[in-house]
């Protein structure tokens, strides 16, 4: 009788481990599945942050821009003012100079505003190239009446 009572305990322990064990996988997959989903929720969540951080960037990249532009405008008015007492064989070269910059700005602001927010990695391309090119059309501003470099 104690052996059939053993017997009997020991089967329904086995059968409860094994119940058990079949339960706790399901739970497992699924515990694996809701980690995945919350996973792919901060994967989506994130790549909305970042392109909002992008076009937010654009928008203050573009304020700044054209502030610069503006400067510019002001500076070139300012030189053909200054022009007016320059000797006339000066003047000649000057306006030809004066009007290369002013072209070369017209460029740079146009361009500002047909680029268009492709992605990130046209964002970032069309920043560096564009700053170089209002860096260079300042320093030839600032070094203005003077030698096309």
């Amino acid at each position: 009788m104690k052996k059939t009572i053993f017997i009997l305990a020991i089967t329904m322990v086995m059968a409860g481990l094994m119940i058990t064990a079949c339960q706790s996988s399901e739970k497992k997959i699924e515990n694996a599945q809701d980690k995945v989903e919350n996973a792919k929720d901060k994967v989506v969540t994130a790549q909305q942050e970042l392109n909002q951080a992008i076009r937010d960037s654009i928008q203050q990249f573009r304020k700044e821009s054209e502030d610069m532009i503006a400067l510019n405008e002001k500076r070139i008015a300012e030189f053909k003012v200054k022009m007016a007492n320059e000797r006339i064989e000066n003047r000649a070269r000057y306006e030809k100079r004066l009007a290369e910059l002013e072209q070369k700005n017209r460029e740079l602001k146009k361009n500002l505003e047909d680029f268009r927010e492709d992605g990130k990695d046209a964002w970032y391309s069309f920043r560096l190239r564009w700053k170089h090119d209002m860096e260079e059309l300042g320093e030839s501003l600032r070094g203005f009446p003077g030698k096309k470099k």
